[in-house]
């Protein structure tokens, strides 16, 4: 089916133009989302649907302009996985080990101010030696991964993941020391 004709359909028909655009790109963005997004095959689907749900919405302008479908549905579904891959980076760079994220949460909730956890993790983390501290500070604040932190400090990957593994550790039990935790 041509592009033009299958913007058409999608105008029309939304159902069986989604289904003729997956049918005829399914193949070509996936294939793209797969090089960005290797982990989970779930993330892949819903970027497949966000770029099939951002082509119907853009349907009318593109025949408007008379724009490929390829390239454009190349580019679009690459935006789309890599702001799905910063998004992911963020939430597993920010989410702690369970056990000092619930130490965490019961020090928030024993000062009654996460400020005040925060400030006490950042002051912990401060304190905590080199490489430990740029380790930490790499991980947590500038949310670079294990792989790129292990380049920069010319270490091995799996170091730095025992140092954030063991530092996560001892920050757990300064904080128990505190008095937080210890209630649970």
């Amino acid at each position: 089916m041509k592009d033009q004709d299958l913007i058409r359909l999608l105008q029309k028909d939304p159902d069986s133009g989604l289904q003729a655009a997956l049918r005829g790109y399914g193949p070509l963005i996936k294939a793209v989302l797969v090089r960005i997004l290797p982990r989970d095959p779930r993330d892949v689907e819903e970027c497949m649907a966000d770029v099939l749900v951002a082509l119907w919405r853009c349907a009318g302008q593109l025949e408007r302009q008379k724009t490929p479908l390829r390239p454009w549905l190349i580019v679009t579904a690459r935006n789309c996985g890599i702001d799905r891959y910063h998004s992911l980076r963020r939430h597993a760079a920010l989410s702690l080990d369970a056990e000092l994220g619930q130490t965490l949460g019961e020090l928030a909730e024993f000062d009654r101010a996460a400020s005040d956890a925060a400030d006490l993790v950042g002051a912990l983390v401060a304190a905590m030696d080199p490489p430990d501290r740029e380790i930490f500070l790499r991980k947590y604040y500038l949310l670079e991964t294990s792989k790129e932190i292990a380049a920069a400090l010319d270490m091995s990957e799996g170091a730095v993941n025992t140092r954030l593994s063991r530092g996560r550790e001892r920050l757990r039990r300064q904080l128990q020391q505190k008095g937080v935790g210890s209630h649970a």
